[in-house]
């Protein structure tokens, strides 16, 4: 366990070798929502770990419910991997928090990725269908905003354990007022790490007007628009760890900024 700094206990694990790699979750979603986690782990020491009140992490306060101070939270959990920097990927609300991590603490972020995320209110929010959806708790409604059809029709264990989160109402009721609370907006400017921004074009949970402001306002950032994507690529696009993982050899070889808005397409590799 990791202690906060207010001593909360946060539940984390760690797999596989070479080069920290820091997993943030979303919304009131715990580390087992990354299925991805394995493949990662092929070429990174993956670290994961669960939001507060999510999973088997303690609860805390409700005035400590904001992604600024989840990011602080982040940040004890590398300490107690004893890791000094770290790659960090952070998917949904976990993206914001990754912000505020690279933000407030840049020594400790070598490369950043942003995965279906947004800056925080001063972004598109979601259509009043995909909200509804989500605030209703119901599997089989907020499954198609998330995923393929197809894929979640093959991968019904994969689905089931990315929604079932273990978190109460009272902590889904504070990750959704973290998660719209905090706008870092105007602070992106401020991260130097190099940052890949990974968002689906049909994504109506974070439409993808998120993917270009940060692209725009993120000094050294590389857009890559899945077509056809929802908000849950980490689980239904396996191969975005391979672009994770060739835009990580490429910074760490390069040291150059990245070239803007890159237009991927699901396979193609050419992060």
């Amino acid at each position: 366990m990791a202690s906060a700094a207010d001593g909360t206990q946060l539940q984390w694990t760690v797999e596989g070798e070479g080069e920290p790699l820091l997993l943030i979750a979303g919304q009131a979603t715990a580390m087992a929502e990354w299925a991805p986690a394995a493949a990662l782990a092929q070429h990174f020491r993956v670290i994961r770990f669960d939001h507060r009140r999510t999973g088997g992490s303690g609860r805390g306060d409700a005035w400590r419910y904001t992604t600024r101070f989840f990011a602080a939270d982040a940040i004890a959990v590398l300490d107690a991997a004893g890791v000094e920097a770290a790659h960090v990927y952070g998917h949904s609300m976990g993206g914001r928090v990754a912000q505020w991590l690279a933000i407030d603490h840049p020594a400790r972020v070598r490369t950043l990725v942003l995965a279906s995320t947004s800056a925080g209110r001063s972004g598109e929010g979601a259509d009043q269908e995909a909200t509804a959806a989500l605030i209703s708790g119901d599997l089989e409604r907020m499954s198609p905003y998330f995923f393929d059809p197809g894929w979640a029709a093959e991968n019904p264990d994969a689905v089931g354990t990315f929604f079932d989160s273990g978190a109460s109402a009272w902590a889904k009721t504070w990750h959704f007022a973290a998660s719209k609370a905090r706008d870092a907006a105007t602070s992106l400017a401020l991260i130097k790490a190099p940052t890949l921004v990974l968002h689906g074009t049909d994504d109506r949970l974070a439409p993808l007007a998120n993917a270009h402001l940060l692209d725009r306002m993120i000094p050294h950032a590389t857009l890559a628009r899945i077509p056809g994507a929802r908000h849950g690529i980490h689980l239904d696009h396996p191969e975005t760890v391979e672009w994770i993982r060739q835009f990580v050899d490429r910074r760490r070889r390069w040291r150059s900024p990245a070239v803007k808005d890159l237009h991927a397409t699901p396979g193609d590799g050419s992060i």
